[in-house]
């Protein structure tokens, strides 16, 4: 018979056993519970590391000028050493170096007494021969009308018709003579060509002048053109066909720190050098203030026009594979595509894309070596943050 006591030690005992199992089921819920939200958050973090962050720009409209700068030589627009054309002894000279003279002006003098008596002598002989020829065509004329009154024969007549016309060849021979040491006799005066500044001069008073009879000919002065001068600048052969006749130019020269000249393309050798593949080009500016002296080193800056309306992607965006330049864009998908490209002008951080793009595509900054297509990625919507 049971007493009133025994269910109560029967729930004791088993709170007893329940407790220990609670307590248990409590620790592992206590210490399971972070361990598997530690465990989610790996494998979360696990797979946005997968998907690497990217950050992308769109290609841009490139410029159609460009400025090249380049080193360029300065030369005289024209430029002559000035000889003697007869031979003799220098009488006096009118102009040193740094003389401006014009068009026309007396240089020097020439003395040549030979060349005076020849042209006297030559004058002689000219009228020596108009006086035969005058003598012969009066007596060819006479019988020119005996023979119509059948008065002398017909071969006398032609015979001194024949003498005439042999009188006037060698009157003519004795004038081309006297023209010929005239136009000698005038070159003992020495003129200049052009208008210019005489940078050279070879001979003094007294000075034997030959006119290259006896061997080469010296060179009296020479003489430069520095109002105008030429600039020759070699352009290399990837901008040769953006130089165009009438393009800005601008010049700087180290003695003039902060100070510009202004010139402009003249004219193009249309063709390129084989030895150094550039185009020669020359460039005219104005020097009327005679700053810029002929001989001297300059750096031109040449504005060049592309017609063509390229992209410019920076350069860090490129991927130099084997098969060539390419680009990773960034599809609809959040999928990387390489798309190859040609390259065109190079701005230095920037970069010409001339062909591969259509200009709304999204070009991956600063690419690995390792990505590839169909890669997934995300996009950095904070570009300060991917910088």
């Amino acid at each position: 018979m049971l007493t009133p006591m025994q269910p109560s030690a029967k729930s004791h005992s088993r709170l007893l056993v329940a407790a220990p199992v609670a307590v248990v089921c409590i620790a592992l819920a206590v210490g399971g519970l972070p361990r598997l939200s530690a465990h989610a958050a790996v494998v979360k973090q696990t797979a946005a590391l997968s998907v690497p962050t990217v950050a992308v720009v769109v290609p841009t409209k490139a410029p159609n000028q460009q400025s090249l700068v380049l080193p360029g030589d300065v030369e005289a627009f024209q430029e002559a050493n000035i000889y003697a054309r007869t031979s003799g002894y220098l009488g006096r000279w009118l102009t040193d170096i740094g003389t401006h003279v014009h068009q026309g002006q007396l240089l020097a003098e020439i003395q040549s007494p030979e060349v005076d008596a020849e042209l006297a002598q030559a004058r002689a002989d000219a009228a020596t021969a108009s006086a035969n020829f005058d003598i012969a065509r009066v007596t060819a004329s006479r019988w020119e009308d005996m023979l119509k009154n059948n008065a002398v024969s017909r071969q006398s007549s032609e015979e001194n018709v024949s003498a005439m016309k042999a009188k006037q060849a060698m009157l003519g021979a004795a004038q081309a003579n006297v023209e010929r040491l005239r136009q000698l006799q005038s070159f003992e005066k020495v003129y200049a060509p052009f208008d210019g500044v005489v940078t050279v001069r070879n001979v003094d008073v007294g000075a034997l002048v030959d006119a290259g009879n006896g061997g080469t000919p010296a060179a009296l002065f020479r003489l430069a053109e520095t109002d105008k001068l030429r600039v020759f600048v070699n352009v290399p052969q990837d901008e040769a066909t953006d130089v165009t006749i009438g393009s800005r130019a601008t010049l700087t020269l180290p003695q003039f720190p902060g100070r510009t000249f202004a010139g402009s393309v003249a004219r193009t050798s249309g063709a390129i050098d084989p030895a150094s593949r550039t185009l020669r080009t020359e460039v005219d500016m104005d020097n009327t203030d005679g700053a810029v002296p002929p001989g001297a080193y300059a750096q031109v800056e040449l504005a060049l026009t592309s017609p063509g309306a390229a992209l410019s992607l920076p350069a860090n965006t490129l991927l130099f594979r084997p098969t060539g330049v390419q680009v990773a864009t960034v599809d609809s998908k959040g999928q990387v595509q390489l798309v190859p490209v040609t390259l065109g002008r190079d701005f230095g951080t920037r970069v010409e894309i001339r062909t591969g793009l259509r200009g709304d595509e999204r070009v991956v900054v600063d690419p690995g070596d390792a990505i590839g297509n169909g890669q997934a990625v995300s996009i950095n919507t904070h570009p300060a943050d991917a910088t």
